[in-house]
């Protein structure tokens, strides 16, 4: 029986895990397809892959993409891409920018209240990895602001609260095209977690699969019985692909993580039946 998770975080990016120690747990799960979709970059896939391949896991290439709709941020993820394609390189390093530059203003934001190295910390805690909100929390948390990291983006940097940047990231239909061109699958994340009207929701559905968006996640770490059963038959109306992710970043987490994820509804396509079983070759 296979183990799936399609949507993981490495220290590529905002996880705690080296890509091969977020692999070697995978295994030691019982997880047997594994993602990894760090934030706007393919870095950790090389290191992971060399690991996987001494478990005899089964890597699926992976990236998520930060995506601004309506005024809303919208995650997607693209899975089974080849990370060496053209227009998905150029499209995430100028995506790369624009988190360096929200970075930098937070950390200015977030200066005025008192927190003078915010950003000098959140960077050190990057390190080469792509810069995200979450380093800015875990430095808060170092700091003693507060004990878990949720509750540093909750009074801190969502929106309304002063380190909270607004941020015009990719549109839908580059971010799609990108993972389209790369010959991978587009997945819209986490959808439980957007705050938005039902009929908003299906508005973004509309225009996902216009875009050439094939999959929604329909279980998450986060997400409940309810909230599967809801994105299940809505994957069935809109004729979509479903995917199953933890969203794993590490074990400080407060969801369901890594072989914890309940299975999916009989009724329903998953995704993963639909990858090649091409292997793309990374050269960097």
């Amino acid at each position: 029986m296979i183990n799936v998770d399609l949507h993981t975080h490495t220290s590529a990016s905002d996880g705690r895990l080296t890509p091969r120690a977020l692999v070697q747990l995978a295994h030691d799960c019982g997880i047997t397809t594994l993602a990894i979709t760090d934030h706007d970059t393919t870095a950790g896939l090389l290191e992971a892959r060399h690991q996987a391949q001494q478990l005899d896991l089964r890597l699926i290439a992976g990236i998520e993409l930060s995506v601004s709709w309506s005024q809303t941020v919208i995650h997607i993820v693209g899975l089974n891409i080849n990370p060496e394609s053209l227009s998905l390189v150029q499209g995430t390093a100028e995506l790369r920018e624009r988190r360096e530059l929200r970075a930098q203003k937070i950390g200015d934001s977030l200066a005025k209240i008192g927190f003078k190295q915010a950003y000098a910390g959140a960077k050190m805690l990057a390190g080469e990895a792509t810069i995200t909100r979450s380093h800015f929390a875990q430095y808060l948390v170092d700091q003693g602001c507060a004990k878990e990291v949720s509750k540093i983006f909750k009074h801190y940097l969502v929106r309304g609260k002063p380190g909270y940047v607004a941020t015009q990231w990719a549109s839908l239909e580059d971010a799609v095209s990108w993972i389209a061109e790369a010959g991978g699958i587009a997945v819209i994340a986490h959808p439980h977690r957007y705050k938005i009207g039902s009929q908003m929701f299906q508005n973004l559905l509309n225009d996902f699969r216009q875009c050439g968006g094939q999959a929604i996640e329909v279980v998450s770490g986060s997400s409940t019985p309810k909230d599967t059963n809801k994105f299940c038959r809505l994957a069935q109306r809109f004729n979509l692909f479903v995917s199953v992710g933890s969203d794993y970043h590490g074990p400080h987490q407060n969801w369901n993580g890594l072989g914890q994820l309940s299975s999916l509804p009989d009724y329903v396509e998953p995704v993963w039946n639909n990858f090649q079983d091409t292997t793309f070759t990374l050269c960097h």
